[in-house]
C-alpha cells in the first residue's frame, strides 16, 4: 500500500493519520480538510472558548512541528467533492483528484439549520469566536434546542450575564437520551438560575427580531443559536457505491468497502458489544475509531472488531455529567447510587436484560469508571441494580 488518503482533518482523521505512521506506514499520506485551520479540538468550543477562558490557540491538537513530523500531503481549505471507488480516486472541490490504495472517511457532521437568516451555529472555532463576541451582560440570547450542546452554550451565556431563553420541542429536554427523570434533573439547573426554559415549543423560523414559534408567537433576541442536532457529511459520496444511511455504513471492523474505512461522527458501524449499528458523535469515540480504522486498513490480516464502550461528558454550570455505554433505546432507568434530588447520582440504563449504560452527575470519575466495567462485560441488569 503506497498511497493512503484520509478525508477529514479533525480528531478522527488526525488520529488515523498518526496511527498509520506509528504503525510503520511510510508511503504517501494525504490528509484532506475543508477548514483552513490545522486540526483542533471541538468540545471546548461550547465551553472554554465560548466563555473566553481559553484563547483559540489552546484548542489546536498538534503543534506545527508535530504535524510536520508526520510527513503529510496536507490539503487544508478544500473539501472532498466526490469518490470513485472503482478507480480509487478522491475528487476535491478545487478540481484536483487524489488517488489512493487505502481510504479513511472522517468527514464528520454539520449543524442542522432552521429557515431564516442570521442565526448562529456552533461547530467550528470561528462559530464559537463569532458568538462569544456578541454575548455579554444584558444581551438577549435565544438557544433553540436543549440538548447537550444547547444546554452547555446556555450555561456559558448565563455566566456571561446574558438573558437566556432556551427552547425545546420535547416535553422534557434530553428525555429520549437519558430518560425523563434524569432529564428533569438536568433541566432544573437552568430553571434555578433564571434561564427561561420553554418546553413543548417548536420554532418555525429565524427572523430579524429573533425567532417565530410554530404557534405564531415571536420571541425577540439580540442573538439566536440553533442547536437542533447535526447531519453527517456524506453528500460527496453520492454515486460512489458506498452504502450511506445516517452516515457511512460500516461493518464491525469500520470497513465500508474493500480498502475503504470510516471513523468518527460520520461512521455508522455495527458495535458487537451492544449488538446494534450506531453512530456516535463524541470526542473520545472519534479518536478511538480513527485509530481502529487505521490499524484495520493497514493490517487487514489481523483486523480487530471495534467494540468500545462509548463515553461522553458535559459541563453545565457546576454540574459534571459523564456517561458510559449506549443509552439510546433504553427500556428502564434506575438510580444505582446517590439521589436524583441531591444532584449527585449514578443512573443505570437497561437494554434487554443487561446494563446498557450509566450516567453520573456530580460524582468522582473513579466512581463511574467502576460502573463502566460492568457495562463492558455486559453485566446482567438484576445483578447491577442488586
Amino acid at each position: 500500500m503506497n498511497r493512503i488518503v484520509v478525508v477529514g482533518a479533525s480528531a478522527a482523521g488526525l488520529a488515523a493519520a498518526e496511527t498509520l505512521r506509528r504503525e510503520g506506514y511510510d508511503g504517501t499520506l494525504t490528509l484532506v480538510g475543508d477548514e483552513l485551520r490545522t486540526p483542533y479540538d471541538r468540545p471546548p468550543l461550547s465551553k472554554q472558548v465560548l466563555s473566553a477562558e481559553w484563547e483559540p490557540d489552546r484548542v489546536t491538537l498538534r503543534a506545527p512541528n508535530e504535524l510536520d513530523s508526520l510527513g503529510l500531503d496536507l490539503r487544508l481549505g478544500v473539501a472532498a467533492s466526490g469518490l470513485d471507488v472503482a478507480d480509487r480516486t478522491v475528487r476535491l472541490a478545487d478540481g484536483s483528484a487524489v488517488p489512493y490504495d487505502g481510504l479513511i472517511v472522517a468527514t464528520g457532521v454539520r449543524p442542522r439549520r432552521l429557515p431564516g437568516e442570521g442565526a448562529h451555529v456552533l461547530r467550528t472555532l470561528d462559530d464559537a469566536l463569532t458568538l462569544r463576541e456578541r454575548l455579554g451582560p444584558g444581551r438577549r440570547l435565544v438557544v433553540v434546542g436543549a440538548g447537550f450542546l444547547g444546554a452547555e452554550a446556555a450555561a456559558v451565556a448565563w455566566k456571561l450575564g446574558a438573558r437566556v431563553t432556551l427552547l425545546e420541542p420535547a416535553a422534557v429536554p434530553l428525555a429520549h437520551a437519558v430518560g425523563e427523570e434524569v432529564g428533569r434533573v438536568l433541566s432544573r439547573a437552568h430553571l434555578e438560575r433564571g434561564v427561561d426554559l420553554r418546553t413543548g415549543v417548536a420554532v418555525r423560523e429565524v427572523t430579524e427580531e429573533g425567532v417565530l414559534l410554530a404557534g405564531g408567537e415571536e420571541i425577540e433576541a439580540d442573538e439566536v443559536l440553533v442547536a437542533i442536532g447535526s447531519l453527517p457529511n456524506v453528500e460527496w459520496l453520492a454515486g460512489s457505491g458506498l452504502t450511506v444511511g445516517d452516515g457511512v455504513v460500516c461493518d464491525e471492523y469500520c470497513e465500508a468497502a474493500r480498502g475503504v474505512y470510516a471513523a468518527g461522527d460520520v461512521a455508522r458501524w455495527y458495535n458487537p458489544l451492544f449488538g446494534v449499528p450506531m453512530r456516535i458523535e463524541h470526542r473520545t469515540n472519534a479518536a478511538e475509531q480513527g485509530m481502529a480504522a487505521a490499524r484495520n486498513l493497514l493490517h487487514p490480516e489481523a483486523r480487530k472488531v471495534f467494540a468500545p464502550v462509548p463515553y461522553f461528558w458535559s459541563d453545565q454550570y457546576e454540574m459534571k455529567i459523564q456517561a458510559y455505554g449506549y443509552l439510546r433505546g433504553h427500556e428502564e432507568v434506575r438510580v444505582l447510587e446517590g439521589e436524583l434530588g441531591e444532584g449527585r447520582f449514578v443512573a443505570g440504563y437497561r437494554r434487554g436484560e443487561r446494563l446498557g449504560g450509566v450516567l453520573a452527575v456530580g460524582v468522582p470519575p473513579k466512581v463511574i469508571r467502576g460502573w463502566r466495567q460492568a457495562v463492558a462485560v455486559g453485566a446482567a441488569w438484576k445483578e447491577a441494580v442488586g
